[in-house]
C-alpha cells in the first residue's frame, strides 16, 4: 500500500490533484485546505491513506501526519468511510475535532458533512478513549471553544437561509469565540466566510 508520496503538482481539480512521482502522476483527494494551498508545478509531500474497493483505488492525501492519524481514526468508527471522513476532516481542524469528542459535544459533530445524530453518537462513543493529548491540532491559537448550542443552531441556521453549504457553515463554525450573542456570532461567521 503506498503511505506516503513526493512530488511536483501537474494538475489541480475542486477536491483532487495528480501528483508527477518520478515520470508516475497519482492522483489523489485533498482537503479543501491542502488544496488551496497548492499551485501548479509546486512541489508536495503527503501522508497517503490507500483505499482499496472491487471497482476502484483511491489515495487520500494528508499534508500533516496528525491529519493522517485522525482521519484513520474516523475510519474505525462504524459507517464512516474514506469518503465521509476526507470531508470531516476538511471541514474542521483536528484540534476542534477532539474537543468535540472529548466533549461529547455531538450538536457540533452534526454540522459536519454526511454526519448526522446517530453517526455523531457513534463517533463520540468509539473515539472518545482514542486521542491522545499529543494530537492536539496547531499551536493554542488553533484552539477554539465552543460556542452554546442555541447559539450555534440560530448561526448555522441564518448561514444557511444565506445560501452556504453545510461544508462552508461548519468550517466557520470552529473558527468562532465562544459567545451567546447569536448577531455577534453571525457577524463573525460572516467575517470568516468573506475571507475564506
Amino acid at each position: 500500500m503506498i503511505g506516503h508520496l513526493r512530488g511536483k503538482v501537474i494538475f489541480l481539480s475542486d477536491d483532487t490533484c495528480i501528483l508527477d512521482v518520478g515520470g508516475v502522476g497519482y492522483r489523489v483527494f485533498l482537503t479543501r485546505e491542502a488544496r488551496e494551498k497548492l499551485h501548479i508545478n509546486a512541489d508536495a509531500s503527503f501522508f497517503i491513506y490507500t483505499s482499496v474497493r472491487e471497482d476502484a483505488i483511491q489515495l487520500f492525501a494528508f499534508p500533516t501526519h496528525e491529519e493522517y492519524e485522525v482521519f484513520l481514526k474516523l475510519l474505525t468508527v462504524s459507517g464512516i468511510g474514506p469518503k465521509v471522513a476526507m470531508g470531516i476532516v476538511s471541514a474542521i481542524s483536528t484540534s476542534s475535532l477532539i474537543q468535540a469528542v472529548q466533549q461529547k459535544n455531538a450538536a457540533m459533530l452534526t454540522k459536519l458533512p454526511g454526519i448526522g445524530k446517530k453517526s455523531a453518537e457513534r463517533i463520540i462513543l468509539e473515539l472518545k478513549d482514542k486521542f491522545p493529548k499529543e494530537i492536539s491540532g496547531s499551536p493554542a491559537q488553533d484552539e477554539v471553544t465552543l460556542a452554546p448550542l442555541d447559539t450555534l443552531s440560530e448561526t448555522e441556521e441564518a448561514l444557511r437561509s444565506l445560501g452556504y453549504t453545510p461544508a462552508e457553515i461548519a468550517s466557520a463554525l470552529t473558527k468562532l469565540k465562544q459567545t451567546d450573542d447569536a448577531a455577534e456570532m453571525l457577524k463573525a461567521a460572516l467575517r470568516v466566510l468573506g475571507n475564506a
